[in-house]
């Protein structure tokens, strides 16, 4: 399994960057196989974490024409500036309660 964590300055968060986010989300998780999608913004500094079962499944959704799009335009008009990283995961533990 892989991890794509996205870290974001925001420059402006605006109606459309919210209605683009929703979708972007529903469609990782809907048409390529993201197995799970988080995403928290504090004053300005947003964070995503998205889990991926393959790196075709990621790149697959990276090259996605409304992705693209949407990357787009947070270059444009949403982040000053932003990071993406991606790392397997090796090791998972979790609690039973």
């Amino acid at each position: 399994m892989y991890i794509v964590i996205f870290s974001a300055n925001i420059k402006k968060i605006d109606d459309k960057y919210i209605e683009t986010a929703e979708k972007m989300r529903r469609l990782a998780v809907e048409q390529y196989g993201c197995l799970e999608f988080k995403a928290v913004t504090e004053n300005e500094q947003e964070i995503a974490i998205s889990y991926w079962p393959s790196l075709e499944h990621i790149n697959n959704w990276k090259n996605d024409k409304e992705h693209l799009k949407a990357q787009k335009q947070g270059k444009e008009s949403w982040y000053s500036k932003y990071k993406v990283q991606i790392a397997r995961i090796e090791r998972e533990y979790k609690s039973h309660t």
